[in-house]
């Protein structure tokens, strides 16, 4: 009997870490928060229920021995220390199972790496002042963010693969997540070197603004380059899609299309994810069209 026992018990374990694994491995939706005051709070965006994850964008300034600069757009303003009551919806969001980021860089900002050493100090400044370490000037507060999201689309590709090393580094403290969020044309201009890492657990295509590979390409040609992104080397891939029209310069996808024609032809990937919408401010009814189908 206690052999029988001791055998339900490993079965009965077996079962349970794999149902975490595949949770943890569940498809969701990702979303940019922080660049319009009028999107209503990151608590707002989490209690919608629709988010797995939230990337608060952006870091804009930062490296190159610039003093770092978080950009939040009108919510609040860091450099007044008004932003550090964002720690509780932080934790709000977090305790929804709801994984939330820093992003950084942007489409506009000064940000740049000069050497891999300039790529380690930043890392340590992300993991002092967002991540697990400590420092007297947090600008979120004291909320541990869950990890730091790569939107480079300035500058050159140098350097990044270092940072995302120098992060992945902190993860035997505690797990620094690392997302990115190439465009769609493959290599990314950018960020190349840095998926080519691995260390990279979610990358959001960004299928916008790129006419060769967007929407208006026709659906066969997005989901080629969607099969091109889903070989790189790294965790799951998400499709990044613009929440309405007046979101991106164009690809926008209604969202009948996407659940009809697009989603079942690469949900079978295994490193399907999801897909990420730009952004919370955007994003009056796209996710809630689409979640029951993600």
């Amino acid at each position: 009997m206690a052999a029988h026992s001791q055998t339900s018990h490993l079965i009965l374990s077996i079962l349970i870490a794999l149902a975490l694994f595949r949770s943890s491995q569940a498809a969701g939706i990702a979303t940019y928060w922080g660049q319009n005051g009028n999107e209503g709070s990151l608590a707002d965006a989490c209690k919608t229920g629709n988010y797995q994850f939230i990337n608060i964008g952006f870091l804009t300034t930062f490296g190159n021995g610039q003093s770092p600069v978080l950009n939040l757009a009108g919510h609040c303003n860091p450099a007044a220390g008004t932003c550090t009551g964002i720690s509780n919806d932080i934790r709000a969001c977090q305790g929804q199972g709801i994984k939330v980021l820093l992003s950084l860089g942007g489409a506009t900002g000064s940000y740049s790496l000069s050497s891999a050493d300039d790529a380690k100090q930043v890392a340590n400044y992300l993991w002092n002042n967002y991540l697990g370490g400590s420092s007297g000037s947090r600008p979120l507060g004291d909320a541990v963010l869950d990890g730091i999201d790569f939107d480079i689309e300035a500058g050159s590709g140098q350097h990044w693969d270092e940072l995302a090393k120098a992060l992945s580094g902190f993860s035997s403290q505690r797990k620094v997540y690392l997302s990115a969020a190439p465009q769609c044309p493959i290599p990314d201009a950018h960020l190349d070197a840095a998926i080519r890492t691995g260390l990279f657990d979610y990358i959001w295509v960004q299928f916008y603004n790129n006419q060769q590979c967007d929407f208006r390409a026709g659906v066969d040609a997005l989901v080629a380059r969607w099969n091109q992104w889903a070989a790189v080397p790294g965790g799951q891939v998400f499709l990044g899609l613009p929440a309405a029209e007046a979101a991106a310069g164009g690809g926008y996808m209604p969202p009948d299309v996407l659940t009809s024609q697009v989603l079942p032809r690469i949900k079978s990937s295994q490193k399907y994810g999801g897909v990420m919408l730009w952004n919370r401010f955007y994003d009056q009814s796209y996710s809630s069209a689409i979640k029951g189908s993600v």
